[in-house]
C-alpha cells in the first residue's frame, strides 16, 4: 500500500517570490523510515488541496540534519505548489511517504571531483548532493553550473553563496541568467557552449567522477549528449527529470484486447480484467488497490513492479535502465499488456 506518515511542517521559508522551503519535523519514532541517500525525494499529499494530489519534491537538506527540508516552485496552475507557496504554514501537516530515487550520491573513495548542472528547481536534489560531498569529502573539488532567468528567481541562492564562502577552495559555482546580465556571472542558457566553456576550458585539469544533471529535459538533453560526446563515459553521468514534454501515447492505438491482471501488492494478490489500451496503473487505481504512485509521467521511481509473467510495454521511460528492464521491471503508470495474462509484484522492487 501506499506508505505515507503523517509529518509535521517545522518551517515554511521564502526563496524566491515563487518558491519554498518546506522543512519537515522528523519524530524520534520515524528517523529510521525517513533516513535518505542526498539526492532522493519523498512524495507528499496534502487533504487541504481537496484532493489526493501526489507530488515528488527532491530532499535539499543533507542526510543526518535535524529537519527534512524540500524545495517546491510555484507551478502556474498547479494545485499542491500553489498551496505550499501561499497557504501552508509552521504547525500543519503533511502526508509524506519516506524517501526514494535513484539519482544520487554517497560517500566513496577521498578525492572524487564531481560537477552539477541545474536549472530553476532542478537545485534543489543537488543541494542535498553539494553539502554532503563537500562535508564528507575534504579532498573532493564540487562544480556547480546553474541556471535560471534572474537572480530573483533563483533557488536556494543565499545557501549557495554560504557554501561558496564556507568552502572556498573546493566549492566552484557558476551562475547563469538567461533574462539578465549580472557581474560575475554568464548570460544565457546552460547550452553545448557552457558545458564545454566549463569542462573544456575553466576545468580541464579535473577528472569529474560523477557529472549530475536536474532540470527541463531539452538542458538535461543538451548537457547529456555534450558531455558523450567530450568521451564522458555514461556510467559516470546521472540526470534527472523535474518535467518532460508531453508525448502522445502511441500503444494505446497500437494494442487491442484484453489482459487479466494478477497484482501482489503488501503481500495480497488482487485479481481484475483490464483494456491493453490503459496502462497498469490505472487499472489497479480503479479497483481502489492502494498501489504507489506520484508523478504518474515516468519520471519518479516510485510506480515501480515487476513482471511475474507475461509481457508488457512501456509508453515513457526515464528512469529504469535497459538491464533493469531485462530483468522484468517497469514503470506501471506508462506499462500496457502486451499478453492475455499479465503478473505484476510491488513487493519485489
Amino acid at each position: 500500500m501506499s506508505d505515507f506518515h503523517t509529518l509535521k511542517v517545522s518551517r515554511v521559508r521564502r526563496l524566491t517570490p515563487n518558491a519554498v522551503a518546506v522543512s519537515l519535523e522528523i519524530p524520534a519514532s520515524q528517523k529510521e523510515r525517513f533516513k535518505f541517500t542526498a539526492g532522493q525525494y519523498i512524495t507528499v499529499r496534502s487533504e487541504a488541496t481537496g484532493s489526493d494530489v501526489r507530488r515528488a519534491y527532491s530532499i535539499s537538506s543533507r542526510p543526518g540534519d535535524a529537519e527534512l527540508t524540500i524545495g517546491i516552485k510555484k507551478v502556474t496552475d498547479g494545485t499542491f505548489s500553489v498551496f505550499a507557496n501561499e497557504s501552508l504554514r509552521e504547525g500543519d501537516s503533511l502526508e509524506v511517504m519516506p524517501p526514494e530515487g535513484r539519482f544520487t550520491y554517497e560517500p566513496g573513495t577521498p578525492g572524487r571531483h564531481l560537477i552539477a548542472f541545474a536549472a530553476g528547481s532542478g537545485i534543489t536534489p543537488i543541494m542535498s548532493i553539494l553539502r554532503t560531498a563537500l562535508e564528507a569529502d575534504a579532498e573532493a573539488r564540487v562544480v556547480l553550473v546553474y541556471g535560471n532567468q534572474s537572480r530573483e528567481s533563483t533557488m536556494f541562492l543565499e545557501d549557495l553563496q554560504a557554501l561558496a564562502n564556507e568552502y572556498p577552495d573546493r566549492f566552484i559555482p557558476y551562475f547563469t541568467f538567461s533574462r539578465g546580465q549580472y557581474d560575475d556571472s554568464l548570460f544565457g542558457r546552460i547550452e553545448r557552449s557552457t558545458v564545454n566553456y566549463i569542462v573544456k576550458n575553466k576545468h580541464s585539469d579535473l577528472e569529474f567522477d560523477r557529472y549530475y544533471i536536474c532540470g527541463p529535459e531539452p538542458m538535461i538533453r543538451t548537457v547529456e549528449e555534450t558531455l558523450l560526446d567530450n568521451g564522458v563515459p555514461a556510467d559516470r553521468v546521472l540526470h534527472e527529470l523535474f518535467e518532460t514534454a508531453d508525448q502522445p501515447d502511441e500503444l494505446r492505438e497500437q494494442l487491442e484486447g484484453t489482459t487479466r491482471l494478477t497484482v501482489v501488492l503488501d503481500e495480497e494478490t488482487h485479481e481484475l480484467n483490464m483494456d491493453q489500451k490503459n496502462v497498469v496503473l490505472d487499472a489497479v487505481l480503479n479497483e481502489k488497490i492502494d498501489a504507489p504512485y506520484s508523478c504518474q509521467g515516468g519520471i519518479c521511481s516510485t510506480c515501480i513492479a515487476r513482471i511475474r509473467s507475461g509481457t508488457a510495454r512501456m509508453a515513457q521511460n526515464q528512469i529504469l535502465t535497459d538491464s533493469e528492464i531485462e530483468e522484468g521491471l517497469i514503470l506501471t503508470c506508462q506499462a500496457h499488456p502486451t499478453s492475455p495474462e499479465l503478473t505484476v509484484d510491488y513487493d519485489d522492487v
